[in-house]
């Protein structure tokens, strides 16, 4: 086996967090090696926020918590090290400008998120950190339960400290594909089991086939589980050829994933009028009814409907479209307004790891310090990014988990061995 050299720093991956745990301990004066099994580095970094890289949330750290599952509350003394104003600063002094939008959502002002990984890269390199690509780590080289290295295409290289950062399972073309999992059970962890998250839904019928493409703005989605409403998000959501897929609906994901797998029956269901009670609602469509009164019923849906669902709306409800509205009965009436707060989706499966945004699952916290993100089990060894159970909700909470665990993992690194 042919030795590479000895570093007081090894960081498995090239990701956000691995870039922000190497570029801290390189800042830090230490030796640091990153092993990158792709040719490039961030290649999920890259995809984030629609190729435009939602970098963080302006979120307070109590309100940020709040978004991570399934247990936020291990970040509080991480976020405390380095947190959303950190990563903008260091951004910033790195040539990308920021701008803040709706959601309290981060990006550059490019909109190009290679520019984000390139200001990364460029930190990183400053500090002195080694980055080598086509690296395949084999095994954490562990002696009387403390670190002494990495195997990576069958040659050793030597290091008392290894950060693994090597991603989950979600979009494994990027590389993150559960490599890391098996080196942390190698090392003596268990692991969470791993299963999609932030993942579009599968629905029964042909309804949402035939909305593919409409986005609706401003919706409430509510998952209810075996009759019983679960919870509820406001948001945007966008119709696909297999089903139901945007923020809100992603968001809602976490919880469906879990419930199908427990073989429960789910539905999504969508309040197209969130602003409107029912009363209110009905008094909309009486008057909407009563000044179109000789015009076809057909017509009056566009009042309250985009335009591609006025034929599967009306269709659903049986109603003859070409009657005029004075017609239309309170019994009918009732039913539009029913479905106008109630349209209903059986959700029978969701989409695979390939369109996940992140893994839920991995390193259960209780084997890892928040302190250090120091493994429980073995010294020398650290945790850092989606390799870790916690997962966030979408608008930039993931990227902001994996660049604070790395950037605590960095700094640890280097105290230990200082």
């Amino acid at each position: 086996m042919h030795h590479m050299g000895k570093y007081d720093v090894i960081v498995t991956g090239a990701g956000p967090a691995g870039l922000l745990a190497a570029g801290r301990a390189a800042e830090l004066g230490g030796k640091v090696l990153v092993l990158e099994k792709m040719e490039q580095p961030g290649r999920k970094l890259l995809i984030t926020g629609k190729g435009r890289c939602n970098i963080t949330n302006d979120a307070s750290i109590d309100e940020f918590i709040k978004h991570v599952y399934p247990g936020g509350r291990f970040l509080r003394d991480v976020f405390f090290q380095f947190f959303s104003k950190d990563i903008i600063g260091l951004l910033n002094k790195y040539g990308v400008e920021t701008v803040l939008e709706r959601g309290g959502r981060y990006f550059p002002a490019s909109s190009k998120s290679d520019d984000v990984l390139q200001a990364l890269l460029r930190w990183v390199s400053r500090g002195g950190a080694e980055i080598r690509y086509g690296q395949r780590v084999e095994k954490i080289l562990i002696e009387n339960n403390m670190v002494k290295g990495i195997q990576a295409n069958s040659r050793i290289f030597s290091a008392s400290r290894v950060i693994l950062a090597t991603g989950g399972r979600s979009y494994p073309a990027t590389g993150s594909n559960g490599d890391g999992y098996k080196l942390a059970e190698q090392a003596g962890h268990s692991i969470e089991r791993p299963r999609p998250a932030l993942v579009p839904l599968e629905t029964k019928g042909d309804m949402a086939r035939n909305l593919q493409g409409l986005t609706l703005k401003n919706i409430n989605a509510a998952v209810w589980v075996n009759n019983k409403k679960k919870t509820e998000y406001f948001g945007e959501m966008i119709f696909t050829h297999f089903g139901i897929s945007g923020p809100v609906i992603l968001t809602l994901s976490r919880i469906v994933v879990d419930e199908l797998q427990k073989g429960n029956k789910v539905e999504i269901v969508i309040d197209l009028k969130p602003a409107l009670d029912e009363q209110k609602l009905d008094n909309r469509l009486q008057r909407d009814l009563n000044e179109n009164g000789r015009k076809k019923a057909g017509n009056v849906f566009r009042y309250w409907l985009p335009s591609a669902m006025i034929p599967v709306f009306i269709d659903l409800l049986g109603i003859d479209a070409d009657k005029p509205c004075h017609q239309v009965s309170s019994k009918e009436r009732k039913q539009i307004r029913y479905l106008l707060k109630n349209l209903s989706f059986n959700i029978t499966g969701h989409r695979s790891f390939k369109e996940a945004v992140i893994t839920a699952g991995g390193v259960p916290v209780k084997e890892i310090s928040p302190k250090t993100m120091e493994s429980a089990l073995v010294k020398g060894l650290y945790f850092a990014g989606e390799i870790i159970e916690l997962f966030g909700d979408t608008g930039g909470y993931n990227l902001q988990i994996a660049y604070s665990t790395g950037w605590l993992a960095g700094t640890s690194c280097i105290k230990a061995s200082g």
